[in-house]
């Protein structure tokens, strides 16, 4: 199965199923997004931000003709229209203080499911955990099968890194990802975080992203050139 990603600013991320890469912190769900049915025909997709959430529902969308929206844009006039394909929600814990918004959902959960589609929901924690004040969609989201996104191991944190880079048509030297891979703190918000200030250092300093640009940055010492480790 191919390769995994997304993220930020003068870059232009690629959503395609070939640049998802697949790592065992991510296996079930890229291969849940793959089955041809969900128990109930809906999934609960859940993992910490920059986890690949909007990629994988981008890919699944490409491949059944599905649409994405976010949950804080939906309006209970637009839910008809919506249910006739499937579609993926996203950021559902997004809504817990608008109840309009809850219950446009709970009618968007029971239609586009009564006309057979798959109804895809994305949030960063399990289900259980959303508090959707609204009772009834609350327990409709938590009686669907859920799939979690874990934090990434190295094979993941390097491949997102390279993602990362490549989104911003940076080249970095060979060295930096397994450097910034076995030292950064391993969660994807500082990847992007990271990368992010590497190229605003590079282009301020009219420098070539180097492991001594990485200490500096992981460090937070501009000031220091020289890399030891």
């Amino acid at each position: 199965m191919p390769r995994q990603l997304s993220f930020d600013l003068p870059a232009k991320t690629a959503l395609g199923r070939e640049d998802f890469f697949v790592s065992p912190a991510n296996a079930l769900a890229v291969a849940m997004m793959s089955a041809t049915s969900w128990p109930g025909n809906k999934l609960v997709l859940s993992g910490p931000t920059g986890a690949g959430k909007t990629h994988l529902a981008h890919v699944w969308a490409a491949e059944t003709g599905g649409r994405i929206v976010q949950a804080t844009t939906l309006r209970y006039d637009d839910v008809p229209e919506l249910a006739q394909a499937p579609i993926a929600v996203e950021d559902i814990p997004n809504i817990a203080g608008d109840m309009d918004q809850q219950k446009a959902l709970f009618h968007l959960h029971n239609l586009v499911l009564a006309e057979g589609h798959s109804l895809l929901m994305t949030g960063r924690l399990a289900p259980k955990l959303w508090q959707l004040p609204l009772p009834d969609l609350q327990s409709r989201v938590e009686g669907a099968h859920h799939v979690a996104l874990d934090p990434p191991d190295d094979a993941l944190l390097g491949a997102v890194l390279a993602k990362l880079f490549l989104d911003r048509q940076l080249n970095p030297s060979p060295d930096v990802i397994s450097y910034l891979v076995k030292h950064m703190d391993r969660r994807f918000e500082t990847a992007a975080d990271t990368v992010a200030q590497l190229d605003q250092l590079a282009l301020s300093e009219k420098r070539d992203i180097t492991r001594a640009l990485a200490v500096r940055v992981l460090n937070s010492d501009v000031d220091s050139v020289d890399a030891d480790d």
